[in-house]
């Protein structure tokens, strides 16, 4: 079974944020984005099953 990933945008989309709080706030919030390439190519990816799982840690009781 391979990964499978969704890019910056479709993060964004899933979540209903901006592309921009992706940006800014992914990381710090434990939404762990992977970077495919180097420099200005670079591509940044989010693994559909963790973004997944972090949707279900944000639950309030």
């Amino acid at each position: 079974m391979t990964a499978q990933f969704m890019s910056v945008r479709g993060a964004a989309e899933y979540l209903n944020v901006s592309v921009s709080w992706i940006y800014r706030n992914a990381a710090r919030s434990g939404l762990a984005p992977y970077r495919f390439g180097s420099g200005i190519n670079a591509k940044i990816r989010f693994k559909m099953s963790e973004v997944e799982a972090w949707t279900k840690q944000q639950r309030i009781p």
